[in-house]
């Protein structure tokens, strides 16, 4: 049987450079990690054109990018669901580690970077 049950002590990794995704699931449909963005570090912004992407953010804030030319503020209790070819990104505003679960279906999944 597959783990169920996730500390997220355990799981959320993270590095000075840049923002990290760390697989804690992922079948023949579905894939969900936890990601840890630093102040200052960020996911790039980007679409998928055959799935879509749920991010939930656990621990602190910043800002997501949900479409061309708009930042709205993310933090601690928000959801932000992006359909597939609907853009997002994020960049960590505050000062403390944002942490994110995210849940992306169907899989697998491309990655289509934005600028």
């Amino acid at each position: 049987m597959k783990n169920r049950l996730f500390k997220l002590s355990e799981v959320a990794k993270s590095n000075d450079k840049e923002a990290t995704k760390t697989a804690v699931y992922t079948s023949d449909s579905t894939t969900a990690a936890v990601w840890v963005v630093k102040p200052n570090q960020f996911i790039p912004t980007h679409k998928h054109t055959t799935s879509d992407d749920l991010w939930i953010c656990i621990e602190g804030s910043g800002v997501v990018y949900p479409e061309k030319d708009k930042e709205v503020p993310f933090c601690k209790g928000d959801m932000l669901l992006s359909e597939k070819d609907a853009q997002h990104g994020l960049k960590n505003t505050g000062s403390e580690d944002l942490i994110l679960v995210s849940v992306i279906a169907p899989f697998p999944s491309d990655f289509v970077g934005l600028e």
